[in-house]
């Protein structure tokens, strides 16, 4: 798509490609703290290339859209579930599901942890300045163990029901999981014991009803994920090593911004571009 960057009052401004606040700007081995999200670990996973010029270089990637109406969905779900919270009951979904021993975890910590904007799940990586953080979408507890068990609300809307293992085994619900692996990380490494199961609470919308009518209406599914977080370390590792370095990494082949960004350079510098003596630092 094509991103018009704004001011605060929706006006278009020039756009520079480039981030000014600092604090978002990673310099190699510096010392001060620095966080990076579960959103930009995932970027690092799919393609090392946009995540370091991104976080190091301080590119800024044109935008998308918000999803308003699946934002909706988890506002008014957190709602729902916080009326369970505040009493200490069972949501209704839990006992036709066989989980009645389980309610919404209540911790004083819940909203920030469920702020991914400002605050999320904390967790600082080993001795390092990386500050890892999550804004998970609620936690539940097993009243039998006390165990917490990590909640992800998802919106889809798709014809027919939704099969719980071909939902998980989805190539593009891959993220999802990554999700899932790495709250369950932050979690069990602020201390916490961490049940093995997970949940989507997939909320699929009805395409099959004879209009609108000013209601939209969802089925309900409770998909469980036993997360593996054995091999995130290593991979956190690889980032913060990626960080440190100097040399931009080379792209995922798969990745489409790179792929553009190449072609785009190409187009419009078809002799090529003088980078004189330091081609190294070059997007292209």
């Amino acid at each position: 798509m094509i991103d018009l960057k704004r001011n605060s009052k929706k006006l278009p401004v020039k756009a520079t490609g480039c981030r000014t606040r600092a604090s978002s700007i990673y310099t190699p081995n510096q010392r001060e703290d620095f966080k990076v999200s579960r959103g930009k670990f995932s970027d690092f996973l799919t393609c090392p290339r946009c995540f370091y010029l991104n976080r190091v270089k301080g590119l800024d990637p044109p935008g998308t859209p918000g999803w308003t109406l699946n934002e909706t969905t988890d506002l008014l779900l957190k709602k729902e579930f916080d009326e369970c919270r505040e009493k200490q009951a069972p949501h209704r979904l839990f006992a036709p599901n066989g989980l009645s021993h389980l309610v919404p975890f209540d911790h004083p910590e819940m909203d920030n942890w469920r702020d991914s904007l400002h605050h999320g799940l904390i967790l600082r990586h080993k001795n390092s300045s990386i500050i890892l953080t999550g804004g998970v979408d609620d936690i539940w507890q097993d009243t039998r163990t006390n165990k917490l068990i990590v909640v992800d609300y998802k919106s889809q809307a798709k014809n027919g029901r939704v099969d719980k293992q071909d939902y998980l085994d989805d190539p593009y619900h891959e993220g999802y999981k990554i999700q899932m692996d790495f709250y369950a990380y932050l979690l069990s490494g602020m201390g916490f014991d961490v049940h093995q199961t997970a949940y989507f609470l997939v909320c699929n919308a009805k395409r099959d009803e004879d209009g609108f009518h000013q209601t939209m209406r969802f089925d309900e599914y409770l998909v469980p994920y036993n997360w593996n977080m054995s091999w995130i370390e290593e991979e956190i590792d690889d980032m913060v090593c990626l960080m440190n370095q100097n040399q931009i990494p080379e792209p995922n082949e798969s990745c489409k911004n790179c792929a553009y960004s190449d072609q785009y350079s190409r187009t419009v510098h078809p002799d090529g571009i003088d980078h004189g003596n330091d081609s190294q630092g070059s997007l292209f």
